[in-house]
């Protein structure tokens, strides 16, 4: 979210070089932030022109301020005792959005192209519509200073037109009075002169003490800022000692995390094995009860083997009289094979002959057939 801040300013002043420490003290006096916001900074590739080169590593401030004395508006962005953006806003400088987060625009006394990258679309969008705004004031600015500066110099043309007419007139004057009073004027305008001077002497005078005081101030500000520059740079070394021993305490613990992450892998592992050796025993356990059965059925029938033993030998001696039976009952298959074999073979021949006979018998009945023929004609003869 956008808000006004209350950080003062470390911009530079009176066209000072941007960062300058007492130019900050300075201008941190009459500057004041009238918007604030977060974002990345970035900066165009000075050899390339097209390549976007990051100013600050992670979001920063950006802001803007207003000098009231000056009447002029600047963003301005630091990052720990790095000033990155120092830009005076002009009437000419436009703010272009680039994409849904990023907006760009070009300084031309920097000579550089700024970029911003926003968290989101609404504080890009807050920031252009805050740029527009700001250059709308810096160009009413600059149009209210034109028209005091065409004004004041029509002033000093009109008096500067009165000031040679009262000139001659006074030492048209001074030369009829020095014709009257022989010199008395000559003087009271020197002396008016000399205490012009004197005046202008002691103005000047107490401007060189008052930019005196303004410079120690200065450079009372800017020992300060060194100072705390020190200061921060012995933070800096220090916090950097801490981050080097919290790093290695940091490498030890991860060593230990992986030693302690390998031996509960082992333990797991372990763990695993158990369990399948308990499944493995438990399976053992219901075979061993399995086979207990089994031994106990197999006794049971040991009992009895004695009975099947008898009954064996019994269907044994019942077995072997089949057997005899059977060979009798072989014998008896094999002669009456035999005697099929013989009746086949006699059917045959019966076949044989009967077949014989039978064509015997159709030739007699034939002939007989001819013989009724024969005697039917002659009893038709007859």
């Amino acid at each position: 979210m956008c808000e006004v801040g209350t950080r003062p300013p470390l911009a530079a002043e009176r066209g000072e070089p941007p960062g300058g420490a007492a130019a900050a003290a300075a201008s941190a006096e009459r500057e004041q932030p009238i918007f604030t916001t977060r974002a990345h900074v970035f900066q165009i590739d000075p050899s390339t022109k097209k390549n976007w080169v990051p100013a600050s590593k992670q979001a920063v401030t950006v802001s803007y301020f207003y000098d009231s004395t000056r009447n002029s508006y600047r963003i301005i962005s630091v990052d720990g005792a790095k000033v990155i953006i120092n830009s005076t806003i002009t009437p000419n400088m436009t703010f272009t959005k680039t994409s849904q987060k990023f907006g760009q625009w070009a300084d031309s006394r920097a000579n550089t192209v700024f970029g911003l990258g926003f968290p989101s679309e609404q504080q890009l969008t807050k920031f252009a519509e805050k740029f527009q705004e700001v250059k709308e004031a810096a160009k009413l600015a600059r149009d209210r200073s034109q028209e005091k500066t065409e004004t004041s110099s029509n002033h000093s043309q009109e008096s500067g037109r009165e000031t040679p007419s009262s000139t001659r007139a006074s030492s048209v004057n001074g030369t009829d009075d020095e014709k009257a009073s022989h010199g008395g004027p000559a003087e009271a305008h020197l002396k008016s002169e000399n205490d012009k001077l004197k005046i202008a002497l002691a103005q000047s005078s107490s401007n060189v003490k008052k930019w005196e005081t303004e410079l120690q101030t200065l450079r009372e500000s800017n020992a300060r800022l060194t100072t705390a520059l020190q200061e921060s740079a012995a933070s800096i070394e220090h916090w950097k000692k801490q981050f080097s021993a919290c790093k290695e305490e940091n490498d030890q613990l991860r060593t230990k995390i992986e030693e302690l992450e390998e031996q509960c892998n082992e333990i797991n592992k372990e763990k695993e094995r158990n369990a399948q050796l308990s499944r493995r025993l438990q399976e053992l356990e219901t075979e061993l009860q399995d086979k207990e059965l089994e031994l106990e059925e197999l006794r049971k029938q040991g009992e009895i083997i004695p009975q099947l033993m008898s009954e064996c030998e019994s269907v044994s001696q019942q077995l072997q009289a089949a057997e005899e039976k059977n060979k009798d009952l072989e014998e008896k298959v094999r002669t009456l094979r035999t005697e099929v074999e013989e009746s086949k073979h006699r059917q045959t021949n019966l076949k044989t002959e009967l077949k014989n006979f039978l064509d015997v018998l159709d030739g007699k009945i034939d002939e007989l057939h001819d013989f009724r023929q024969g005697l039917s004609k002659l009893g038709v003869d007859n």
